[in-house]
Formats: C-alpha cells, structure tokens, sequence
C-alpha cells in the first residue's frame, strides 16, 4: 500500500470534453503524475480518470489548475473515494 493509499485523496473524475479533442486529452491527462488510470468510456461522460493526491487541498489544485485548463475538457465531476471494499479482485479487510 502506498503513502497516497493510506493517507491521501484517491478520486474519479469524470470528464466531459470537445469531441474533437478527446485523444489529446486523454494524452494530456496521461501525463499528469497524479493520474493513476484514464479510461475512455461509453454513457453521460466522455473519459473516467482516477487520480491520487497527498489532500485534499492539492486534490483541489490539481482540478482547477491543471486538469480544468486541459483545451478541450468543458467540465468535471468529481468522487472522492471514502473506502474501499474491493480492489483487483480482492476484498479488503477494514
């Protein structure tokens, strides 16, 4: 388990872009050191990111600084992770 896992912020941000912008966003935000997973999806959103920050605070700063001001991306919506219960194939004791 890492320090972000134990102590930090771990969140999906669900993503609405321009269409024609959609693969350099994913590319952008691929870059990010935050970004844990980008995935392009079918349904309401267009890309579901997961990303891990040491708090809330920085978590803040990373989505109005930096991912908001990726051309192309028209807006968010976040969820905080508050526990996990299951995660690769695995449940986890609390």
């Amino acid at each position: 388990m890492t320090y972000i896992e134990r102590s930090g912020i771990k969140a999906f941000i669900h993503v609405f872009v321009e269409s024609s912008r959609l693969e350099n966003v994913c590319k952008e935000l691929s870059k990010l050191p935050e970004v844990i997973d980008v995935y392009e999806v079918t349904g309401e959103f267009d890309i579901i990111v997961v990303v891990a920050t040491p708090g809330i605070s920085e978590f803040r700063n990373f989505l109005k600084d930096r991912v908001l001001k990726i051309p192309g991306v028209k807006s968010a919506v976040t969820s905080i992770v508050l526990h996990t219960h299951k995660r690769d194939g695995l449940e986890l004791e609390e």
